[in-house]
């Protein structure tokens, strides 16, 4: 949303999630970015920016819980902007617990809610003061088995264009089960109700983008009609969360390893949604070559 010709966007998540690299990001793309704003001057920068004569008109703010009254004032800022018609977009950068101790380690780093306790009590009381807020987010991306290549391309993706342009953007992406749950999910579907392929001796070796399998996959009883209900489905989603003001929605689609049921059953359901108006998806197949 904007304010006076500004577009805001807040920038949050764990520590040791990549805000850096989110923040750095949004700079090449020429967003004006503020690190550590106290959220009781967020509105502040926000009317800077709507006086500034069309000089600033992309305002990013990379926020963290170095405010102990980080969610509470965070989120009355939020609404306070939202009554103003300009509810800033929410990104909240998430990764495994193990993932951000192994980063922090690697760093010689200590959690800075850790205090003399261990690293994985400054971890645990993060998230616990961060709950609210993930709640509130637009956007969660999971960085655990990103590269920082790949969160700069999942940042650019989100930011290319302005609000204005892009109704809704959907990412369909498909995981495996043994893999673990996608954190960054807003919609987990299973189908492993779907006969499957890797017990299929000449499909084995291939997956779901490749037509052999995909063909196998859709022509199965249920797998037609599963994905004609479940577009349904997405689309009364779709039009809930962009009445709320969400414009980022990801659907994780499981089956057992990842390769087969799941990336063709994400592959057709993107394929049909990026027909449809107003609509930007995207397709990731998280797990395909982690057999």
């Amino acid at each position: 949303m904007s304010d006076g010709g500004v577009e805001v966007a807040i920038v949050t998540g764990v520590s040791g999630a990549g805000r850096s690299t989110a923040a750095k990001v949004l700079e090449d793309l020429g967003w004006f970015v503020v690190d550590n704003l106290p959220p009781e001057l967020l509105e502040t920068v926000v009317d800077l920016g709507a006086r500034s004569q069309g000089q600033v008109t992309r305002i990013a703010v990379v926020m963290d819980v170095r405010s102990r009254a980080f969610t509470a004032d965070l989120g009355a800022a939020i609404k306070e902007l939202d009554t103003r018609g300009a509810r800033p977009r929410v990104v909240f950068l998430d990764a495994d617990d193990s993932v951000l101790i192994r980063r922090f380690e690697s760093n010689r780093r200590s959690h800075p809610l850790q205090g003399d306790g261990r690293l994985v009590d400054g971890i645990d009381a993060e998230r616990e003061l961060l709950a609210p807020l993930r709640d509130l987010a637009d956007l969660v991306v999971d960085t655990s088995n990103r590269s920082v290549h790949e969160l700069r391309k999942a940042i650019e993706e989100a930011f290319h264009e302005s609000a204005a342009e892009v109704a809704s953007t959907v990412t369909v992406l498909s995981f495996g089960y043994k893999h673990g749950l996608p954190q960054d999910a807003d919609l987990v579907v299973d189908v492993r109700f779907l006969p499957n392929p890797h017990w299929i001796p000449e499909l084995r070796e291939h997956d779901g983008r490749e037509e052999v399998v995909s063909d196998y996959v859709l022509s199965q009883e249920g797998a037609a009609e599963f994905v004609d209900r479940y577009l349904e489905l997405l689309r009364i989603v779709g039009v809930g969360y962009r009445r709320e003001g969400k414009r980022y929605l990801t659907v994780a689609i499981g089956c057992t390893g990842g390769k087969h049921r799941s990336v063709a059953i994400a592959e057709e359901i993107a394929r049909r949604m990026a027909g449809e108006d107003g609509v930007r998806v995207t397709v990731s197949h998280r797990d395909v070559g982690r057999e």
